[in-house]
């Protein structure tokens, strides 16, 4: 099978589309037939060497496919489904997923693929932060997949959101439902003319962790998905998964009913990743980038 791999350390470049063996799944797992996989920022920086990973490595985490086999002890899907879920070295024409929930009525593939990461990240920092209804949460970094995300499921619990983003974003914040505003020279005040700030979350690492605490007040109140200096300011990093079939079960919920839904900004062909990863480093995104098997 065809497979994005890296060999060493670095940017995009040292992303290559080489031939593999295919994997199979083990128990409690299945394997899809690839049609689209998420590009999260986590994949880049694996790549570049920011998380321990054994070379050479494939990359990606998120995908939608077409299940082509089953492991042992797995029950409520047969070979023939459309799930979309987390797994490993997604980036490939096969894949082993180790969650996964059926694609909803009406999601293609490639907006299914856009899903697992950014919703389970998202039900997270939200759940950390606290941000009850009737509270202002304050989102930087707002227009990107964990930021759609956060947006929408914070407008249905009935929470108010301050989103910022560049210029170019603005009007698809306030689509979301946010209250927008641009970054640069002075955010913070911009943000204090909206009102007060309940809780805030840093979803880009632009280094806003101490402004953001002075908008809050309270250090406990800013939990950052991208900063890695978080401790020095009192501030949570938030970075490892929790229940990601939980997370699978509210996406599907959410997006059956409307509550929920991000858009693909970009899609490319495997042999693309490359710039998918470029892409997805230079930011601004608006919704989610994938790459189409």
């Amino acid at each position: 099978m065809k497979k994005i791999s890296f060999s060493e350390h670095g940017g995009p470049d040292v992303l290559r589309l080489v031939d593999a063996d295919e994997p199979h799944p083990g128990p409690g797992q299945v394997r899809v037939a690839v049609r689209a996989a998420g590009v999260n920022p986590f994949d880049w920086r694996v790549r570049e060497g920011q998380f321990p990973v054994d070379l050479p490595a494939g990359t990606g985490l998120d995908a939608a496919g077409v299940v082509d086999e089953v492991g042992a002890g797995v029950d409520g899907v047969a070979v023939g489904d459309r799930v979309f879920g987390e797994g490993i070295d997604t980036c490939a024409e096969f894949a082993v997923l180790t969650a996964w929930a059926p694609i909803p009525e009406g999601l293609s593939f490639e907006e299914a693929a856009g899903y697992p990461s950014v919703v389970e990240t998202a039900l997270r920092v939200l759940r950390e932060v606290g941000a009850e209804a009737g509270q202002t949460l304050l989102v930087s970094g707002a227009s990107g997949g964990v930021g759609s995300a956060v947006l929408q499921i914070a407008r249905d619990r009935g929470v108010r959101v301050i989103g910022t983003a560049s210029a170019a974003n603005q009007d698809y914040l306030r689509d979301l439902g946010a209250v927008a505003t641009t970054y640069g020279d002075g955010w913070a005040e911009r943000v204090r003319a909206l009102g007060p700030v309940d809780a805030a979350l840093d979803l880009a690492g632009a280094g806003v962790l101490a402004d953001l605490v002075a908008l809050t007040g309270d250090p406990s109140k800013v939990i950052t998905i991208a900063d890695r200096a978080a401790s020095e300011h009192g501030v949570r990093f938030s970075g490892a998964a929790h229940d990601v079939p939980a997370a699978l079960a509210t996406a599907v919920e959410l997006i059956t009913r409307g509550a929920l839904r991000i858009p693909v900004e970009r899609s490319y062909p495997l042999a693309e990743t490359a710039q998918a990863h470029a892409d997805s480093q230079a930011g601004h995104a608006r919704g989610r980038r994938v790459v189409v098997v």
